[in-house]
């Protein structure tokens, strides 16, 4: 059957570079089903409502400053070994217009343990609304892809193996999600130790959360107890939060201080 070729854009490069490192970490899953229904409530308080993607961005960081595990990757330079971070930095999926393309690409964000839920939706919303080329970390990997392949895989390969440099670069956990589109990805690939991704999210709170973590840096146990952390972080110290938020919010004395 005679078809057509189709030459690969810049981000399919981009995303085939990825995999390539990717399919080599032996990745294993570990899922909880949890019950978040006093963070739902919680957020129903609140006009606008964050994100779910920023609420699960913050306590997966919360989570990640008590397990260091989370903060800690495999690397091979000079030899093999594991580098802890003394922070997390998320790598966040996005899918952007590029060209007339649908384009995934990845935007960092530093310690987003220590930034208000308020900071950290106002930075993914910034990074959705600019144009592709403005935002550092898509423009510099749209540059890289533009290489040709052995140069750009061999500086992945580097950048991925140096422990100071691999978060700079790449993140320490990446965070993938389709909930917003009602689906939900069951084996996605990343070249990080962990990748957080969770499914709807039901009226009563019903979720199913899933750690794909590499087995080289941790065990299904440590996963499965940081799950169950993670939901109690979820309906504790995330929901408490917003409820700040909204006393905030309906305290005229406060509306009425100025901004600094």
């Amino acid at each position: 059957m005679r078809g057509r070729a189709v030459k690969l854009s810049d981000p399919r490069r981009l995303v085939g570079d990825l995999m390539r490192f990717s399919i080599k970490i032996p990745r294993v899953a570990v899922q909880r089903q949890m019950r978040l229904e006093p963070l739902v409530q919680a957020r129903a308080g609140l006009d606008p409502k964050p994100s779910w993607t920023v609420l699960f961005l913050k306590g997966y960081a919360l989570l990640a400053q008590e397990v260091p595990e989370l903060r800690r990757a495999y690397v091979k330079l000079p030899t093999p070994h594991l580098y802890e971070y003394p922070m997390s930095v998320a790598s966040i999926t996005h899918e952007r217009n590029y060209k007339g393309e649908r384009a995934v690409l990845f935007s960092l964000v530093k310690g987003p343990e220590q930034q208000s839920i308020q900071r950290l939706g106002e930075i993914l919303r910034d990074v959705r609304a600019s144009p592709v080329l403005e935002v550092k970390e898509f423009r510099r990997a749209l540059r890289l892809a533009r290489a040709p392949a052995w140069i750009r895989r061999a500086l992945m390969w580097v950048s991925l193996n140096l422990g100071r440099q691999r978060a700079n670069y790449f993140g320490t956990f990446q965070l993938s999600v389709y909930s917003g589109l009602g689906a939900e990805s069951l084996n996605p690939l990343t070249p990080l130790t962990t990748l957080l991704n969770y499914g709807t999210i039901d009226n009563d709170g019903s979720v199913c959360v899933r750690i794909h973590y590499d087995h080289r840096v941790m065990d299904g146990a440590d996963v499965a107890r940081a799950l169950a952390r993670f939901e109690e972080i979820l309906n504790g110290a995330i929901a408490d939060e917003l409820k700040a938020l909204g006393r905030s919010a309906g305290d005229p004395e406060r509306q009425r201080e100025p901004k600094r």
